[in-house]
């Protein structure tokens, strides 16, 4: 992956209006705690961004305001924009709908607005709905997790691509990385292993903001580059963690209630590929793991690795709903006293290789979703073939590296 002209310019030179400040680092930081998002920059600018044009707006529940108004009834009250469409990822745009749904076509009861569904469409598909919908420029706000996996950046992704297919501008509001911005960690995807949970070649978490990776995409994976405009935040560092912010947090799905969800999420979320519970249906998911059978000798084995920054609690749960649902099953919870220090990737991976040592039922999914989280088969098989931690993650040095290298180019904070 190397940078070329066409990525320069989509990088910078095809950024314009507010991008003046989008294209280049943001060097003035607000008062900390008053984080400004891209949005609250698009409305005290009037958004005369998007003057004389009809816009569609691509979001979800996270899509609020400082006071926790939702940013399409904002825009749909304000005659200075021209609000004509909602596009709803998964889950939908009003949030009802659980892992794997949506809420498909309807219009909205409050605004009367209709909503398309943009759920597992891209390409051509995509692009017509955005030419039925009418609209000339598209525009995306949805709080990111910061993980390869977490699919909004795939529908970010999908979005830009179907925009450029129908001759639509796009614009991305940016928001913070709830688990800071500071490093890229993880193995990096093979096209080979390319889903809607990573279509492209980016580290398992990304390190970076949904506007970055707007800019990354356009320059880098799409054929042709949409017309681009990033709206950058102000007073966000590299460094800063959700609650830094200032800003309130909505759950971005339902297995995402809080930041503290978000910081563990990059490597526990691996246990999907696996016969063990991630949590789904408890008040903590990807905090508790576990499955029947497993005690107390998995914690131990956990915590005997001394991993910074993290604890491991021998715990017991029963899910309300997905895997073991009503059973009562044994496993660990993840307790971060030290968020600084801590990698959750590394910690994944420890946490995979001490449950298939320490329980004898411990078993990948059977469809490999492993390798599709991972993006390769490589940590599945030396898993299997009894590496430990330090060998696993080794495995993945150089293609980090060359990720690195690509993504320092488009970072803008």
């Amino acid at each position: 992956m190397s940078l070329s002209r066409r990525g320069l310019l989509a990088a910078g030179g095809a950024v314009g209006a507010l991008s003046a400040t989008s294209a280049a680092p943001a060097a003035a930081h607000t008062a900390r705690g008053r984080v400004r998002t891209g949005f609250e920059r698009l409305a005290a600018d009037g958004y005369a961004l998007l003057a004389g044009e009809r816009v569609g707006v691509v979001t979800n529940p996270t899509g609020i305001t400082r006071d926790v108004r939702h940013i399409v009834d904002v825009m749909h009250a304000d005659d200075q924009v021209n609000l004509v469409a909602v596009f709803g990822p998964e889950h939908g745009f009003r949030g009802t709908a659980q892992a794997g749904g949506s809420e498909g076509r309807y219009d909205d009861p409050a605004t009367g607005l209709p909503v398309y569904d943009t759920y597992l469409k891209s390409g051509r598909p995509l692009a017509d709905i955005f030419s039925a919908s009418g609209v000339d420029t598209i525009v995306f706000d949805i709080q990111d997790a910061g993980a390869r996996f977490y699919t909004y950046i795939w529908t970010l992704f999908d979005c830009m691509q179907a925009a450029e297919l129908a001759g639509k501008r796009f614009v991305v509001l940016d928001r913070p990385n709830p688990v800071t911005g500071r490093a890229a960690l993880g193995p990096v995807l093979d096209k080979a292993f390319a889903t809607f949970v990573g279509r492209e070649p980016i580290s398992q978490a990304h390190g970076m903001t949904v506007a970055e990776l707007a800019l990354l995409f356009n320059g880098e994976f799409l054929a042709r580059p949409v017309e681009l405009t990033t709206v950058t935040m102000t007073g966000w560092r590299r460094s800063d963690f959700y609650d830094a912010a200032g800003l309130p947090w909505v759950p971005p799905s339902p297995n995402m209630p809080t930041p503290d969800t978000a910081l563990v999420y990059s490597g526990t979320c691996l246990f999907e590929g696996t016969n063990l519970s991630e949590g789904r249906g408890t008040t903590r998911p990807f905090e508790l793991l576990g499955a029947e059978g497993i005690d107390r000798r998995w914690a131990e084995a956990a915590g005997e690795l001394r991993l910074p920054g993290v604890r491991f609690r021998e715990a017991y749960f029963a899910p309300t709903f997905s895997k073991f649902q009503g059973k009562t099953v044994g496993g660990v919870q993840l307790h971060v006293h030290d968020r600084e220090s801590y990698d959750p990737v590394r910690t994944g991976i420890a946490l995979l290789v001490t449950a298939k040592r320490s329980w004898s039922g411990f078993a990948w999914r059977a469809d490999n979703w492993i390798d599709k989280l991972t993006g390769s088969t490589k940590v599945r098989t030396l898993i299997d073939a009894g590496a430990d931690t330090d060998e696993v993650v080794g495995a993945w040095r150089d293609e980090l590296a060359a990720f690195c290298a690509v993504r320092r180019r488009y970072l803008r904070y």
